[in-house]
């Protein structure tokens, strides 16, 4: 049985986090010992796990009764500690220089700024016995997204084991498109068509407070424009996809000399700035941490958000109303050029650190986990903020049911096939360009400090060339 080490706050107030999708702190779960009587109890070992707070006391709960139920299958304990997905990644790098880690990390932010790095430096464990038995129920996504390459064993190999995969879906609110004669079917789908129809929908709902003498402005787009979150690399990067931005080639190699990928990500970020500077973006998107977004539309200051989970829809599950009528989710409009949207995927994963001392009970551990019935009971009572990287698993009408209006959509983007993953999977240099958030700090140059596109770009691609000839360089030195 779980005790609680240390909580902050009271459950109302814990309640009123979780709504918002604001989790600031940290707290920590660890097993009961056995009993002096059990014959065992001086055999017991105890995993040190690190994992990201949910959204919602659901997720929680969900991870608790899994590793429970490991406990008293294995004769094992776990300390199970929650962190913000703003801080794991910190919290971990610092654990690292001062060789303390845990057994097991799993952060949604570590496939993009931990786990490349890592797997490079040998620093994780080679989980490839873990995933090789239950190969054939991974797609091929979701394999790929963990395969990397280690300089010290001079090979790629499976570093990190997948659980749940996510990618980018835009929500937003359908009864405020009412209020100014609107509905979802007039969003347009063209590229174009789509974003204007925002910028509209806030100019309307200007004049019909200013009307009813209603002074607070509700802005159109809720788009991310800080360094400090990841939702802003992450919504980048897909602007970047749909302009056919190649950064990094299926090589791994750098494109940046290329002038028509001078000239896209200059064309993306000036797309991507005069939202802001023409007064469609709150002007404290500058300063947003990674659950701002969703805090800006559940408090109704934004019409629409993009966001890289279903962690809105599963915010307001609880009240059918939001969740059934008043909330939307879409998927993106087409390419500028009219080709369909292709999606950037990311997969959430376990990472299993090289030094640890419970080898063999953290892949029994991670052996349970993978399993598919364990791992679909962990993710549907998680509330969906996260989809199946097991082909099995989407048989499950949970996840297709068109009775569930944020669930279907999300599904269908990714049953369509039309993803890729981040650019650090042909190359793991492309990690350290996420973990500085280079594009969230080229938009703060321009809307910030009024540098030109064309030199935030030049300092952006100045810093991406010297990571990747940093990265070479230590891969010679091997």
């Amino acid at each position: 049985m779980f005790i609680l080490l240390s909580t902050h706050g009271k459950r109302l107030y814990i309640l009123k986090i979780l709504l918002l999708g604001l989790i600031t702190y940290s707290c920590s779960y660890l097993s009961q010992p056995k009993s002096p009587s059990s014959s065992n109890s001086s055999k017991n070992t105890t995993l040190t796990i690190w994992w990201d707070k949910g959204s919602n006391l659901e997720e929680d709960d969900a991870l608790i009764k899994l590793i429970k139920d490991w406990e008293k299958r294995s004769g094992n304990r776990a300390k199970l500690t929650f962190y913000s997905n703003d801080k794991l990644p910190e919290t971990t790098r610092r654990a690292i220089q001062a060789g303390n880690t845990p057994d097991l990390v799993m952060s949604s932010s570590a496939e993009r700024e931990l786990i490349p790095y890592l797997a490079w430096e040998g620093k994780l464990a080679d989980v490839s016995d873990i995933i090789e038995p239950v190969k054939n129920n991974y797609s091929e996504a979701a394999l790929e997204a963990v395969h990397f390459y280690n300089k010290f064993a001079r090979k790629r190999s499976y570093y990190a084991v997948p659980i749940n995969q996510l990618t980018i879906h835009i929500h937003y609110w359908r009864d405020m498109l009412k209020q100014v004669s609107r509905s979802e079917k007039d969003i347009p789908k063209d590229w174009d068509g789509f974003w204007n129809f925002w910028k509209q929908v806030q100019d309307n709902l200007k004049a019909l407070n200013s009307s009813q003498d209603k002074k607070e402005l509700i802005y159109g787009l809720g788009l991310p424009f800080s360094p400090a979150a990841a939702d802003t690399y992450y919504t980048f990067e897909q602007i970047l996809e749909a302009y056919n931005v190649e950064i990094v080639n299926s090589q791994g190699i750098l494109r940046l000399n290329d002038p028509n990928v001078r000239q896209g990500i200059i064309k993306s970020l000036t797309w991507y700035a005069n939202f802001y500077e023409q007064g469609y973006v709150p002007p404290n998107a500058t300063r947003w941490l990674n659950p701002d977004n969703n805090r800006n539309l559940i408090n109704r200051k934004v019409v629409m958000t993009a966001n890289t989970t279903l962690s809105i829809p599963a915010a307001v599950r609880q009240n059918p109303d939001i969740y059934q009528n008043k909330l939307g989710t879409l998927e993106f409009p087409k390419k500028p050029n009219g080709e369909p949207m292709r999606y950037l995927v990311a997969v959430n994963a376990v990472i299993l650190f090289a030094n640890s001392n419970n080898q063999k009970e953290a892949k029994d551990f991670l052996a349970y986990l993978v399993q598919p019935e364990t791992i679909k009971t962990y993710i549907k009572s998680a509330g969906g903020r996260y989809l199946p990287v097991m082909k099995l698993l989407w048989q499950d009408s949970f996840w297709t049911n068109p009775a569930d209006p944020h669930l279907s959509t999300a599904s269908k983007v990714l049953m369509k096939g039309q993803t890729r993953p981040f650019y650090f999977v042909q190359n793991p240099a492309y990690s350290v360009v996420l973990q500085e958030n280079i594009w969230g700090k080229a938009i703060a140059r321009i809307v910030q400090d009024k540098v030109s596109p064309e030199q935030a770009a030049n300092e952006a691609s100045a810093r991406i060339e010297e990571i990747f000839a940093t990265w070479e360089r230590a891969g010679n030195d091997k």
